[in-house]
């Protein structure tokens, strides 16, 4: 498999802690949004995927994109460890909480609408993680065990990881989401979490890595 990745994509990142827990090995190929007025905006790049934008994975002769569309492949072909539970409750919670940030979150404060904001982007940023952390923390009060959904890692947990570390960098004030920064803390001590963050791959900065 050939990963199409960029180190601080929260999208990208999701994609590399599944392949980690999955024991799938791949080759990455870095595309830098910020670099060359944004690679993922090459030709070259374009002929991969046309949305231009990262994660893209090829694999058993397929290219995909789009995180959560990658990772329901990797469940759906290399099944262990499993990342949505057998319960059909379960299932459906780690699918609303991985949507929530996917579709609620993530994509207002993503670098094509930052970039539109100008100098309000740091305040336009905080705002939509804030009002999507509120919803997210009362939801994981209900469904939360060690991890999102439960005691097992899961789809959810891919997605709210990189969430957290957005708001981190977006210095969003974290004290009012004691579930959500619990959760995070218990992920980012497994391995597949270390491996996987932007401090350690191949396209990361010297002055970030960890």
């Amino acid at each position: 498999p050939i990963l199409y990745s960029y180190f601080r994509s929260s999208c990208s990142w999701r994609v590399r802690i599944a392949l980690a827990l999955k024991g799938i090995s791949y080759d990455l190929v870095p595309v830098n949004l910020l670099q060359d007025g944004g690679q993922q905006f090459s030709a070259e790049f374009k002929a991969v995927n046309p949305m231009q934008q990262v994660p893209a994975l090829k694999i058993d002769g397929i290219i995909l994109s789009q995180s959560l569309a990658i990772i329901h492949y990797l469940e759906d072909t290399r099944p262990n460890p499993r990342l949505l539970p057998q319960d059909p409750k379960k299932r459906a919670q780690v699918r609303m909480v991985a949507d929530h940030v996917v579709s609620g979150i993530q994509p207002l404060q993503n670098l094509s609408i930052l970039k539109q904001m100008g100098e309000k982007k740091m305040e336009w940023a905080q705002n939509c993680i804030t009002s999507g952390f509120q919803a997210l923390e009362q939801i994981l009060q209900h469904t939360a065990g060690r991890y999102c959904v439960g005691d097992e890692v899961s789809m959810a947990d891919l997605c709210l990881v990189p969430q957290v570390f957005n708001a981190e960098r977006f210095n969003v004030d974290m004290g009012p989401y004691p579930t959500i920064t619990r959760i995070n803390k218990a992920l980012l001590e497994l391995e597949a979490f270390k491996v996987s963050h932007p401090s350690r791959q191949p396209d990361t900065p010297a002055e970030l890595r960890a």
